[in-house]
């Protein structure tokens, strides 16, 4: 029984000198990658702008690395896929699109598309370890990049390209729990009693 004791005033005393020297390493991580051949927004950047609307070959974006078969998280859309993201409801007509995707869709089964989507995030957290643990206040902040591209290919050649991203993502995000570890309790009680009153 003693021994037990000492155990947990060993335990305790621990984590509150981790608490007291403000130890960061003891605070969750949480990375979030989707594998490519690019390892910075500026890699895939590059890539992109080698591209070159009415040139570019299929065959090129392949040694670029547009390669749906090689590369991961890289789609391959049909002209069905590129009517949803060019057209996603009524008030868009196809007068209102750029003419080399009028083109794509006019050639239905000799277009298709490449869609890209790349997130290079990393989640960590701060503040009190003690509170963090415990439940009562967890503050997060993300870093990271992300990158989009879409390429409009008729027959064999890339007609229209589109991108967008986030070069520098930054976020930070502060929960609050007043009831700390009892806080799901607290739902779960909540629920409980609506359903026996019901």
């Amino acid at each position: 029984m003693c021994s037990k004791s000492v155990l947990v005033l060993i335990l305790t005393s621990t984590l509150l000198a981790s608490v007291g020297t403000g130890c960061k390493s003891l605070f969750p991580r949480n990375s979030k990658r989707a594998e490519a051949v690019w390892q910075s927004f500026e890699d895939a950047q590059q890539a992109y702008e080698k591209i070159i609307p009415g040139q570019t070959t299929e065959a090129e974006l392949k040694e670029l690395g547009f390669d749906p078969f090689v590369t991961p998280n890289v789609k391959i859309l049909t002209y069905l896929d590129i009517i949803e993201r060019f057209m996603p409801n009524a008030s868009i007509s196809k007068e209102d699109l750029h003419q080399a995707v009028r083109l794509c869709l006019d050639n239905k089964d000799h277009s298709k598309a490449y869609e890209l989507e790349l997130n290079n995030l990393k989640d960590k957290r701060y503040g009190n370890l003690m509170l963090d643990v415990l439940g009562f206040r967890r503050q997060t902040k993300t870093t990271g990049w992300n990158f989009k591209a879409l390429l409009l290919l008729n027959d064999t050649v890339v007609v229209y390209k589109l991108r967008s991203g986030q070069p520098e993502i930054e976020r930070y995000e502060d929960k609050v729990n007043p009831l700390g570890p009892f806080q799901d309790l607290d739902h779960v009680l909540s629920g409980a009693v609506r359903s026996a009153a019901k």
